[in-house]
């Protein structure tokens, strides 16, 4: 059967800055809400306060680390005795590279009170899926000097649109059959005093691709990686890592991340329709020249979020 996919996907940006915070952005972390779900990708230090201060709720699903650097996980620690304070009792699992079996132990370990739930670990490597109503996350490496994961948050593909007209002509009456035939299922109907059968295939396009979002943590370019650009290849947002304005390329490459004109090349070999620069470094007063820098290289929309920020992704045409 085919679900008809409806729900609404929101980005919030709840930290964008580099290994240092600014009085402006605290460390990474991306809360997605996909309909009734809500991930989190990357945890810095603060973010429960952001998650207060965008009104998100604490409804967190699942945990997504990129890697072990401070900066992405600190606030891991803080978010877990909130929820234990709110009363959860779901289990709260933290997917993430080698290791997060260790940082999950430390963190059961911290806390001197009995919590009413579990902290469970769940390690990734390249190209492991986590599959959730609707749509998948899929995992894959990045290039950072420590193992390390980006994210790939893609729905499932939608039905094609459904020829109302075409099933008229078929027979089918507007009404309840329309609906059954656009969930996948077959229905019988009678035509010239004959019991017939009209079939999904005989009234719907062909199926439609999902939503995808990309997050690449921190990381050099990987548009030169096959098999991963293969897996990152046509999101509808791609949130790449631009420490660096393109004046610092050569420190870029030294400690393995990328400069804003470096997000703008891989967001155009990867086809992106959108690209959210990402990690901005506590040196930069002004990000004009990261935009100016990503713009250079690539055609589509460029955004450098503030924190706090939410940005709705549609569905294609």
């Amino acid at each position: 059967m085919v679900r008809i996919a409806g729900e609404t996907l929101h980005v919030h940006f709840l930290g964008t800055a580099g290994a240092l915070p600014s009085p402006q952005r605290n460390p990474s972390s991306i809360l997605i809400r996909r309909g009734s779900d809500t991930l989190l990708f990357d945890c810095g230090e603060g973010t429960q306060q952001q998650m207060m201060r965008a009104r998100t709720g604490f409804t967190v699903n699942a945990v997504f680390i990129t890697h072990w650097h401070a900066d992405h996980f600190l606030g891991v620690f803080g978010l877990v005795e909130t929820l234990a304070f709110m009363g959860r009792t779901d289990p709260l699992p933290v997917y993430g590279p080698p290791w997060v079996g260790e940082f999950v132990d430390l963190v059961q370990k911290i806390s001197r009170h009995t919590r009413g739930f579990s902290v469970t670990a769940h390690p990734l490597e390249h190209g492991s899926v986590v599959p959730f109503n609707g749509y998948t996350v899929r995992a894959f490496a990045t290039l950072h000097g420590i193992p390390g994961l980006g994210y790939v948050l893609e729905e499932d593909e939608r039905p094609g649109r459904f020829n109302r007209e075409r099933a008229i002509e078929l027979g089918v009456p507007p009404g309840p059959l329309f609906g059954r035939l656009q969930r996948g299922e077959e229905v019988r109907i009678v035509r010239d005093g004959t019991e017939a059968a009209v079939r999904p295939g005989d009234v719907m396009g062909e199926s439609r691709p999902g939503r995808k979002i990309v997050y690449t943590g921190d990381t050099r370019p990987l548009q030169d990686q096959p098999d991963t650009a293969a897996m990152i290849r046509d999101a509808d947002l791609l949130i790449h890592d631009a420490t660096f304005d393109d004046q610092e390329s050569d420190r870029a490459r030294d400690v393995l991340h990328s400069t804003a004109g470096e997000a703008g090349e891989a967001a155009t070999a990867l086809g992106a329709r959108m690209l959210a620069l990402m990690h901005i470094s506590s040196r930069y007063a002004s990000t004009a020249n990261h935009i100016r820098d990503a713009k250079r290289q690539y055609e589509g929309d460029v955004i450098l979020p503030a924190d706090l920020a939410v940005l709705e992704i549609p569905y294609r045409s």
